[in-house]
């Protein structure tokens, strides 16, 4: 098993290779770079300029050009647009061995600097994510397999169906209407107060808590159906299996046969996922920070492809690749620890 394991990691090293190259060169071919930006934003500056009166320079102005071709050239060698791709990717890969994952050509902030600011609060909300779906999506799962077709599976199965017909950000701008705009029960928005800094500590976890409630519903109520449904469909499953039958056959109570038997046989697939469940909920969700104004890594990689800011965007992919794929590994190691049919060779 650890020879698979071992393999398993030396495959990352390929499979990132070929991610971030794939996307290094798409950003190169896609129109509205920062050069482009800066152009616009220099046409802007003389148009109003010209608007007020004053005089302006035209490099190129015959053809409408606000800057020179020298101007634009250094501008390329700045950024590093003026070296072939595999050249420039291969540049920029030594850089980020070294932990440099360059500046925000809009902000001009090391990249790392504003991923780790933002990275906390995704964490944050996907672990608490991931201990609530898992705690609660487990026990409720077995509670509807033994209960099937019961008032409680039918009352709670209509209920988590309406959930997953609802998209989380659909649901969190819903909750922000009713009860933070009509209702004045939660905040419209943000983790903290304006005041946080002047609470103390029991008002400061309070003041959290009471931001973290909507956004946090909204994280959980699309994982939280398929969770549940698989959990309750895979242990059903198991309970109609012969060695449940003849375990019962044996005489063993039903509530034993169900929990040292059937419910580990019934965690495998749950295990499957789970690496994967993290890394997404880890990374966040741009359109659920974006309704609540959370500033974490899913809005940082929204707002960076749409400003078109490369940097940041390639480096919250090196981020969320090697989540992925250190995701999948970690589904692997679940499916032994809870199967131990499993031997990976």
């Amino acid at each position: 098993m650890t020879a698979y394991f071992v393999r398993r990691l030396l495959l990352v090293i390929p499979t990132f290779i070929g991610i971030t190259i794939m996307v290094f060169t798409i950003t190169r071919f896609v129109p509205g770079g920062p050069i482009e930006r800066i152009i616009a934003q220099t046409r802007a500056m003389q148009m109003g300029q010209d608007g007020n009166g004053s005089s302006s320079f035209r490099a190129g102005a015959d053809s409408g050009q606000p800057l020179s071709q020298d101007q634009i050239q250094k501008l390329k060698e700045y950024y590093g647009f003026d070296k072939p791709i595999l050249q420039s990717y291969f540049s920029w890969l030594s850089k980020v061995l070294q932990g440099d994952l360059g500046r925000s050509t809009r902000y001009q902030d090391p990249v790392w600097e504003m991923i780790c600011q933002r990275i906390p609060i995704s964490l944050y909300f996907g672990i608490l994510s991931l201990i609530l779906i898992y705690g609660i999506c487990i026990p409720l799962g077995v509670a509807k397999a033994v209960r099937h077709k019961s008032r409680f599976d039918n009352f709670t199965s209509s209920l988590i169906f309406a959930g997953y017909a609802i998209p989380g950000w659909v649901a969190g701008v819903f909750m922000l209407v009713l009860f933070s705009s009509r209702f004045d029960v939660f905040p419209l928005g943000g983790l903290v107060s304006d005041f946080f800094n002047d609470m103390n500590f029991f008002e400061k976890i309070i003041d959290i808590t009471w931001h973290t409630i909507l956004p946090l519903f909204s994280y959980m109520i699309g994982s939280f159906t398929v969770m549940t449904l698989l959990m309750k469909n895979t242990l059903m499953d198991n309970l109609s299996a012969d060695y449940v039958r003849t375990a019962i056959a044996k005489g063993l109570p039903f509530k034993k046969v169900v929990f040292r038997h059937a419910l580990r046989n019934s965690l495998i697939p749950i295990a499957t996922s789970f690496g994967n469940n993290i890394s997404i909920l880890l990374m966040g969700s741009f359109l659920i920070e974006k309704v609540f104004n959370i500033n974490g890594m899913g809005l940082l990689g929204y707002e960076s492809v749409i400003d078109r800011d490369y940097p940041v965007v390639m480096g919250v992919l090196v981020v969320s690749s090697l989540l992925f794929m250190v995701g999948n590994i970690l589904s692997d190691l679940c499916v032994a620890m809870v199967d131990p049919r499993v031997r990976f060779k």
